[in-house]
């Protein structure tokens, strides 16, 4: 299984509800893609509080590479990445992308 963590510093401006209305689109895109095993999202609730600024994140859990390829060259993926980066501090500099391998 390959664990897609994003991390995003929304710009100053951005609300909550801004925030939830973006987020909202991950389920119906993950719904529909071959491969995906579940998904979450929201704002950190960490108590070490060392997010250092990337105070929302989503993750979807995909079964192997080749789910996590699909998912990347999808192209209601990619209108959700341009969202992203329209609204995170910097752009593509406002989001943080790991993706891990669990066995």
């Amino acid at each position: 299984m390959i664990r897609h963590i994003v991390l995003v510093r929304f710009r100053p401006e951005i609300g909550e509800p801004e925030i939830a209305r973006i987020f909202a689109a991950i389920a119906p895109l993950a719904n529909r893609l071959p491969g995906v095993l579940g998904h979450a999202a929201g704002r950190s609730e960490s108590p070490e509080q060392i997010e250092r600024g990337y105070l929302h994140g989503f993750t979807i859990d995909f079964a192997d590479w080749d789910a996590l390829a699909a998912y990347q060259a999808d192209p209601e993926h990619k209108v959700f990445g341009g969202n992203l980066v329209a609204h995170a501090t910097g752009g593509i500099d406002g989001i943080l992308v790991f993706d891990l391998p669990i066995t």
